[in-house]
């Protein structure tokens, strides 16, 4: 095996066989620092990876984000033949699974990413604390995680490469709730919020997998120990204000998970605080898809820069519109 470079295979025990992915790890994953990128992408550009896997992606795996302690990761995708000197524009993917499992190596997390990456983003996925809304320390811990992701980025853009007033975040069903939350609401008074936080955390752009949008609608409950009053505060489609980034939501007619009313919820607070916003639904698409869900065809609608938007396409495939909502957004 080539030294410092391994082609993924099984990456955890949460994650599927992303072989077909073209992603290879960069490093021994669980041993790796920032430090190292330019030295282990060095040596991965002089091995020539394109004729056995063509455009792959590479991968720095369990990067420390959070303060010491705290054992949450998170991973780096960068595309093949880059030039790191040249600033990128960023996405940071989170994960799903209930707010109570799931993990930043996920399948979907890492086709996504790898989709993304390829496309020429720098993109990052995240792992956040994990449980309940009854349990001590998580909630709004976990959103105030997602955000510490993208300050992360922020504060080492010029190692990655990247272009600190250039990034968006999105995620599927859980982290497209974190991913709302942290487009959406306040990064310095909203929950998880940090007002002594040094570097910000504010979004271009939101992606808004099939998220949960209203706790009480989808049968959850509330936050504990939340007032009324601040229990609205988690609710992303209360958050919504004209100030707010664009946001992308994709939602399949055939989740069982999360209802699709959900984000049809989501588009009308957006369309109603006048936040531009596309709303793709996938004919026949179910719960926990990645770009390229299982469906029969899309249909698009929304308000682009004060402008009726619609089209359809017979293919369910995502990573076009996906890639147009970015080019719109914080460029390519």
């Amino acid at each position: 095996m080539r030294p410092f470079l391994l082609l993924i295979v099984a990456v955890s025990a949460f994650a599927a066989d992303v072989s077909t992915l073209r992603i290879y790890e960069l490093g021994k994953p669980g041993a790796d620092k920032l430090a190292d990128l330019p030295a282990r992408y060095a040596e991965a550009m002089d091995m020539g990876y394109t004729a056995e896997m063509p455009n792959p992606v590479f991968r720095l795996s369990n990067l420390a984000f959070l303060p010491e302690g705290r054992p949450e990761r998170l991973d780096l995708y960068v595309q093949y033949a880059r030039d790191f000197k040249v600033r990128r524009p960023g996405v940071l993917f989170i994960h799903g699974g209930g707010f109570t499992g799931g993990d930043k190596a996920e399948y979907r997390s890492a086709s996504v990413s790898a989709d993304l990456a390829r496309a020429g983003y720098v993109v990052v996925s995240c792992n956040y604390v994990l449980g309940p809304k009854t349990k001590e320390g998580v909630w709004p811990r976990n959103i105030a995680d997602c955000r510490d992701a993208v300050r992360w980025m922020r504060a080492n853009a010029e190692a990655l490469g990247l272009d600190p007033n250039r990034i968006a975040v999105a995620g599927g069903s859980a982290g497209g709730y974190l991913a709302l939350m942290v487009g959406l609401s306040d990064d310095k008074t909203g929950p998880g919020g940090d007002p002594a936080a040094k570097v910000s955390a504010k979004v271009s752009a939101v992606i808004d997998m099939y998220g949960v949008v209203n706790f009480s609608k989808h049968g959850k409950g509330d936050v504990v120990g939340a007032t009324s009053a601040e229990q609205k505060a988690y609710l992303p489609e209360l958050q919504c204000d004209a100030r707010d980034p664009a946001v992308l939501i994709l939602h399949g007619t055939a989740d069982t998970t999360v209802d699709i009313a959900q984000s049809d919820d989501m588009a009308k607070a957006l369309r109603a605080a006048k936040v531009p916003y596309e709303y793709i639904i996938v004919a026949g698409a179910p719960h926990t898809f990645d770009l390229h869900p299982k469906g029969k065809s899309w249909k698009r609608t929304g308000v682009v820069a004060g402008a009726e938007v619609g089209s359809t396409s017979d293919n369910p495939d995502l990573v076009a519109p996906t890639l147009d909502f970015l080019a719109r957004t914080i460029g390519k």
